[in-house]
């Protein structure tokens, strides 16, 4: 039509392409457009898309800041699948935008190779987007490797930390963010969570993992705010207008299912916890601790109440059960927080419990009633070869835990791995709670001369890789710096229980 043919008229993708929740048949994808528009998707096994099905368009509207997501069903297994999508024009379907393609891999039926990455903490304390330091270049290190996926442990966004146009550096020099409107205070409207999300898309490493590699997601306390339960007091942080936790969680559940590829569950539409099937070798079971948490307190209970747990008596039931119905050879625990590291409530007093641990050395209270209960039911089930993997902490360790060594000793010998940040400050080590016996394997972390909240330029930010090989079914786990140098790595054999 006449004045609808300039480039200004044709709708965008604004802020690139994610996918994500993949298994062997489905899988979700994402776009936002700039605009009211109408998203039309090509679906194809080949790059040149000669074999593409046009799906039925969607509609990118005001309500959900024009993200739309699609899930793709009944794709085949262990397949490269390209997607490729663009807007057209609301109210004239003709006036198209240029298509933008991404691509993922489906989970195999058979016993082949799968790699995975996994780690926690973007654009944290302050540290945005900087060019001068390559930006986020730890998402560009994760996709050299080209893995299946990528778990992404939580806080995948820092509501709660304003990004400013400069920092200082440790040791002199500034940190030059790159800046948008919006993210110069905490997130307390909806529209200002959205922009967290759609901030930390600017960085081009990102948009172009996204594009090759879907990404598993959970949330962490950053999402809404540090340390977030429902006994968080506003009252006297002046940072904020809205004083109830209620309400920031809600805003920030509703952005944070808008602007990530996370599946939806019509029961429980700001549902977090899941599984995803990944083939015969691996099941991955996404936790959420914090929607269900009791309040942040000593967390010293001797039985089990509403108040000590964090897990929550429904998600708990259903982790159970999926673990005792999983066939897989490989159980991987994906939780958004440690179990044996003391994360503080209040850090500088070291007091209330944030975690799990609660710093009391004895037998399990609190928090530790529903892990002790967890790891005795895994235990006298039979269930064989789980792994727990974790972030928040901002550094890099590997646990083995222990019941020779530990307080609560009815359980089998398993191993926590720990990653992140991705793109934050880096900070740690933190004290270890001997209750379930961990012994420390492996720690990269800042010294005592080096301080805390290093700067991402400063090279301590980290990754995991994980390596199952279809043959032998071996386990082998990496921990990595942003710039891919290999820490440290273990080669774990499955076994056989029952």
């Amino acid at each position: 039509m006449p004045g609808l043919s300039r480039a200004a008229d044709r709708p965008k993708v604004s802020h690139g392409l994610q996918s994500g929740d993949i298994d062997a048949t489905s899988g979700m994808i994402w776009a936002r457009s700039d605009r009211p528009a109408r998203m039309q998707v090509d679906v194809a096994t080949t790059e040149s898309f000669k074999d593409a099905l046009r799906l039925e368009a969607i509609d990118a509207r005001p309500a959900s800041d024009f993200a739309v997501k699609r899930l793709l069903i009944n794709l085949p297994s262990d397949q490269t699948i390209f997607y490729r999508l663009r807007f057209a024009n609301l109210s004239h379907p003709s006036v198209k935008g240029e298509p933008v393609i991404g691509r993922f891999r489906t989970a195999p039926r058979s016993r082949r190779d799968i790699r995975f990455v996994w780690s926690g903490d973007t654009a944290g304390q302050g540290w945005g987007i900087n060019p001068d330091d390559g930006g986020m270049k730890t998402y560009a290190a994760m996709g050299r490797h080209d893995p299946d996926f990528f778990i992404h442990s939580g806080d995948v966004i820092y509501a709660d930390g304003p990004i400013k146009p400069e920092a200082r550096l440790p040791g002199g020099g500034r940190w030059k963010n790159i800046v948008k409107e919006g993210v110069g205070k905490v997130a307390e409207t909806l529209d200002e969570f959205r922009g967290r999300f759609k901030y930390n898309l600017l960085d081009e490493n990102l948009r172009a993992f996204n594009a090759q590699v879907p990404t598993f997601v959970q949330w962490d306390d950053h999402d809404v705010i540090d340390n977030w339960s429902p006994a968080k007091d506003l009252k006297s942080d002046n940072r904020y207008k809205e004083k109830s936790i209620a309400v920031l969680a809600e805003r920030a559940a509703q952005a944070f299912h808008e602007m990530t590829p996370i599946c939806y569950f019509p029961e429980e539409p700001g549902r977090i916890y899941r599984k995803i099937p990944y083939g015969p070798l691996l099941d991955v079971f996404f936790l959420d601790l914090r929607s269900y948490r009791g309040g942040n307190g000593p967390s010293l209970e001797t039985e089990m109440t509403p108040a000590s747990r964090i897990i929550g008596e429904t998600q708990m039931l259903w982790l159970k059960r999926e673990l005792a119905l999983s066939r897989a050879t490989w159980k991987v625990i994906a939780c958004d927080m440690p179990i044996g590291l003391i994360v503080w409530d209040d850090w500088k007093e070291k007091k209330g419990v944030e975690a799990i641990a609660n710093g009391d050395q004895g037998k399990a209270k609190g928090r530790e009633l529903e892990i002790a209960d967890l790891l005795r039911f895994i235990n006298a089930s039979n269930i064989a070869n789980v792994v727990w993997l974790t972030a928040d902490v901002h550094y890099t360790a590997a646990h083995y835990y222990n019941p020779d060594k530990a307080q609560f000793q009815d359980f089998a010998p398993f191993w926590e791995f720990v990653s992140g940040p991705l793109h934050a400050g880096t900070f740690g080590p933190n004290e270890l709670d001997r209750t379930f016996g961990p012994e420390v394997r492996f720690i990269k972390a800042p010294t005592k001369e080096q301080g805390v909240n290093l700067p991402p330029s400063m090279g301590m930010q980290f990754f995991g890789l994980v390596d199952i090989e279809g043959k032998t079914g071996q386990m082998t786990v990496r921990l990595m710096d942003r710039d891919d140098k290999e820490l440290y790595k273990v080669t774990l054999d499955p076994a056989t229980r029952g």
